[in-house]
């Protein structure tokens, strides 16, 4: 039964004669509204009684798949109105309680705020968010929700469908047939039995790409620094690295995310290590692509042809020389667009925000929820730590190797009622998977995306003696069954291990494999296995000045005096390559790695 509610306004003409218009939002109904003038005092009153519908209302901005509309239809006031501008989505939102946008419309800062709190979840029919602004959301108290999974296999077809269009110049010849032509000796293709595709990206796509492939009779190997290897083995794919997937390739796919990591990682360094008449399908991300670089390598014959489906700039520059070149194939971004696919994204984020507008925790959330303020406030560095720590821990393992087990112990004097893990767990996972991943994690999600990644995370406690006002002495990870970049980083029993403690309110790490350091985990680190010996410490510092690389923090932990020992350096800038090489070339050196924060 719906409730009534009253409101009485009162204005004061400025004006003998008035214009005026009650403007009653949509969810409600007027009932009645009269009107009384008093000449003399040049005022009247409005008494408005209305019908509040208990239902939510979800507005939909963008075009949603009919399935997904009838199943909202099922629990709340469903407002569809495309094409919103900016202002007119900020006027609206203040009236609903969900909205549900593809990649066209963008949910700025400003559209949480003028919801005044009622908006509760943001729906993106599709993966990526970037046009929500996720900071904002959280602060708000708003879930963000997408849907990652209904698409795969049109993304994954799509890539196949550009892969052999163009070996066999599909779209150029149609082209030249159309305008009159029989260029049959011009048009010649390549077959692809017995080819290499070098898979650059194992997840979801990748996997569904490589079957596929297989089945065409190419040779697949993959590029995934997270991918388990069993996995890969399961349907006949060898985990390789970076390196030896681009120079052995005779065609590569890009199914990656774009990430700090990633943006323009296949730039003029890149093909200049492929195999000279390489080609290349990209149905991913744009940005991973040097768009300028690619122009320069299919100029040279580095690559023969490439598959484009999606660009840097969305839609490309009319005059992109990179779409108008005569070796490239281009579709405007119609990975997810089969009529199967838009119906398994309309339904699978519709379920996501009927969830959550019950009150349930969705797996699909891409942002933080609100933590009680006590709670966030005493473990927020033991949060930093955690998440750098796996961040750290994940860029030791050596590429081809793929991470399953990790072991997370956590050192402390109070009981295991009086500390709760599980926002350290999923910051630790979030450091484990988002530097190479597409994926938000949060406690929503965390254990959710492990288990879908075939990581499986195992804590262990370690009961201290001592006062149970610190939350933490320290935090240890280790991950099992891998290789690393870093020998040194191994522990006794063949783990990368690394441990972190906080002090005065920073993170710390304080063990690299069983070497004890001392170095603040802010900006990005060094680390340098080295022989303990007078002068290395000037030496290293003499580089990186020349490079102008600040250096914010160093700490040597050592075995003995004059045996081995593990140099760490905090920089506030990333040293070039050729820093690097510097150091590694000194004599006392015996490895280095560079690891981002």
């Amino acid at each position: 039964m719906a409730s009534a509610y009253s409101w009485n306004f009162m204005v004061t003409p400025t004006k003998p004669s008035l214009s005026w218009k009650l403007s009653i939002p949509s969810p409600f109904t007027a009932v009645n509204v009269t009107r009384r003038q008093n000449r003399t005092a040049k005022r009247f009153v409005v008494f408005a009684t209305v019908f509040l519908d208990p239902k939510p209302t979800v507005l939909v901005a963008e075009r949603l798949g009919e399935a997904g509309l009838e199943l909202l239809k099922s629990f709340a006031n469903v407002d569809c109105s495309y094409n919103l501008n900016h202002e007119e989505l900020c006027t609206k939102i203040s009236l609903c309680d969900a909205l549900i946008v593809r990649s066209g419309t963008k949910v700025t800062r400003e559209v949480f705020e003028r919801s005044g709190g009622r908006l509760k979840v943001v729906g993106r029919a599709g993966v990526g968010i970037d046009n929500v602004d996720l900071s904002a959301a959280t602060e708000h108290g708003c879930l963000v929700v997408n849907a990652p999974t209904a698409n795969t296999i049109a993304a994954a077809e799509h890539g196949i469908a550009l892969l052999t269009a163009m070996a066999r110049n599909i779209a150029q010849a149609d082209a030249s047939i159309k305008s009159g032509k029989w260029q049959r000796s011009k048009y010649v293709g390549v077959s692809l039995v017995g080819k290499t595709l070098a898979v650059m990206g194992f997840g979801k796509v990748g996997s569904e790409v490589a079957r596929r492939a297989k089945g065409l009779g190419m040779h697949v190997i993959a590029h995934d620094p997270y991918a388990p290897a069993d996995r890969a083995r399961a349907i006949g794919v060898e985990l390789v690295t970076f390196e030896e997937a681009i120079s052995t390739a005779d065609f590569i796919s890009l199914h990656m995310p774009l990430t700090p990591a990633t943006s323009k990682m296949f730039n003029d360094e890149s093909f200049s290590q492929m195999k000279k008449g390489v080609r290349i399908v990209n149905v991913a991300r744009g940005g991973v692509i040097d768009e300028e670089a690619l122009v320069r390598a299919l100029d040279s014959g580095i690559v023969a042809q490439a598959a484009l489906d999606v660009f840097t700039e969305e839609p490309p520059p009319k005059d992109s020389k990179l779409v108008l070149h005569e070796n490239v194939t281009v579709t405007p971004h119609l990975g997810a667009s089969t009529t199967e696919a838009q119906e398994g994204v309309a339904i699978e984020v519709a379920e996501a925000i009927v969830g959550a507008l019950k009150g349930k925790l969705a797996a699909t959330a891409v942002n933080a929820p609100m933590l009680p303020a006590e709670i966030l406030s005493e473990l927020a560095p033991f949060v930093t730590l955690s998440e750098k720590l796996g961040r750290l821990a994940v860029q030791l393992v050596a590429g081809g190797s793929g991470v399953q087990s990790v072991k997370v112990t956590y050192a402390s004097s109070r009981g295991p009622d009086d500390l709760d893990t599980r926002l350290l767990r999923a910051m630790i996972t979030k450091g484990l998977i988002e530097p190479i991943s597409s994926i938000f994690i949060n406690l929503v999600n965390a254990d959710f995306c492990a288990k879908q990644r075939g990581l499986r995370i195992t804590e262990e406690r370690i009961l201290l003696d001592g006062s149970p006002e610190n939350p933490l002495e320290f935090i240890q990870v280790q991950i099992a069954n891998v290789e690393s970049r870093f020998s040194t980083a191994m522990s006794d029993s063949g783990e990368i291990k690394v441990e972190g403690r906080v002090k005065d309110g920073n993170a710390h790490l304080t063990k690299v494999g069983s070497f004890a350091v001392d170095v603040s985990m802010e900006g990005s680190l060094i680390l340098c296995r080295q022989v303990d010996q007078p002068g290395m410490v000037g030496s290293v510092g003499s580089i990186l000045g020349e490079e102008n690389v600040n250096v914010n923090f160093m700490s040597v932990g050592r075995i003995a005096p004059r045996k081995q020992a593990v140099m760490t350096i905090g920089v506030d800038e990333e040293p070039s390559k050729e820093a690097l090489k510097r150091i590694r070339d000194l004599p006392a050196v015996e490895e280095i790695v560079f690891l981002k924060l």
